[in-house]
C-alpha cells in the first residue's frame, strides 16, 4: 500500500525514528500507526538483546530541583558513544525522565524504569530508543534528595557538558546561598567526596583504612607500639581528603569547606549531595 510522508512524519515525531525505518514500520503494518509503533519498539527489543553486552560509558547526566528548592534528583541516561550523547534528542530524553523523576520522586532506579513515560514505562522507553538510535540505551543511575519545608535547600549542578551531575542540600535556605551551593556542588563534581564528613564513612572503610596504615608503617620498620597512633595519622588525612567538608576548598586560599560555608553564613552546612558521573 501506499504510505504517505504525512504519516512517516507523524510515526516520526512520536517515536523519534528514522524516516526510513518509520516508512518500514509503515507498510510492515499496513499504515496501521499503533501497529507500525508496536513493531518499532520490537525492534528495539530485539536490538537491545543483541547488544545486551556492549558498554555505556557514555551517555548525559541531568540534575534537577524543584522551583523552591526542597529537592533534587540526579539522573544518567547512557549510551554506546559520545555522538550518540551530544545529540540534542538524547539531551532532551534524559531531562524529560529527569523531569519525570522530580515530579514523583521514586524510591530508587527501578522504581524509576517503572515510572509511566506516556503510554509505556521510562524502562520500555530505553528499549525502544536502542532500536531508534541503533546503540544500547539504558537508563544506569538515578539519586535524590529531599528536605522538609524550612528546613534547607537543595542547589543543583552539572559538569563538563551533561558529563556529570551533582546534588547539594544545604541546612539553610535563601536564594542568597544559592551561589554557595553551587559552588560547594562544584568541588564536589572536582574532588569526588565520598561522604559530608567522617561520620557519613561506614565503620568497615575506616577499619580496613586504619589496617592499610598499620601495614604501611609496619613495612617501613615503625615499632609495633607506634604503628595505632601512625595509622589513626594516616587516617585523618584520608578524612581530609575523603570527606566533603574536611576537604580544602578548592577556590579558596587554604581554607576548608566547612569554613567557606562558615563564612558565607553562620553555621552554613551541607546534610547530603548526590553525585553521578560517565565513566
Amino acid at each position: 500500500m501506499s504510505i504517505s510522508a504525512k504519516d512517516v512524519k507523524a510515526l516520526r515525531d512520536q517515536t523519534g525514528a528514522g524516516m526510513m525505518d518509520c516508512k518500514k514500520a509503515l507498510t510492515e503494518s499496513n499504515g496501521d500507526m499503533e501497529k507500525a509503533i508496536e513493531y518499532l519498539r520490537k525492534k528495539g527489543q530485539k536490538l537491545s538483546e543483541k547488544r545486551a553486552d556492549r558498554e555505556t560509558k557514555e551517555g548525559v547526566v541531568i540534575a534537577l530541583t524543584s522551583d523552591n528548592r526542597n529537592k533534587g534528583v540526579v539522573v544518567r541516561l547512557s549510551c554506546e558513544t559520545d555522538f550518540v550523547a551530544k545529540n540534542d534528542d538524547f539531551v532532551d530524553l534524559t531531562r524529560q525522565i529527569a523531569q519525570i523523576a522530580l515530579d514523583n520522586m521514586p524510591a530508587d532506579l527501578e522504581a524509576l524504569k517503572a515510572l509511566p513515560f506516556g503510554d509505556i514505562s521510562i524502562g520500555e522507553k530505553a528499549i525502544e530508543q536502542t532500536g531508534v538510535i541503533g546503540e544500547k540505551i539504558e537508563l544506569s543511575d538515578y539519586g535524590k534528595i529531599e528536605t522538609a519545608a524550612g528546613d534547607g535547600q537543595v542547589v543543583p549542578y552539572i559538569h563538563m557538558g551533561n558529563r556529570a551531575g551533582v546534588i547539594v542540600a544545604l541546612n539553610q535556605e535563601g536564594p542568597e546561598l544559592v551561589d554557595a551551593g553551587k559552588n560547594v556542588a562544584m568541588q564536589v563534581a572536582a574532588m569526588k567526596p565520598i561522604a559530608v564528613d567522617k561520620d557519613g564513612i561506614d565503620s568497615s572503610v575506616v577499619e580496613k583504612e586504619i589496617e592499610i596504615g598499620k601495614e604501611i608503617a609496619r613495612k617501613e620498620g615503625k615499632p609495633e607500639e607506634m604503628l595505632q597512633r601512625i595509622a589513626e595519622g594516616k587516617l585523618n588525612k584520608f578524612f581530609k581528603e575523603k570527606t566533603l567538608l574536611n576537604q580544602q576548598y578548592v577556590r579558596g586560599n587554604k581554607e576548608s569547606v566547612s569554613d567557606y560555608l562558615n563564612a558565607t553564613s553562620p553555621n552554613l552546612s551541607v546534610t547530603g549531595f548526590v553525585h553521578i558521573a560517565l565513566g
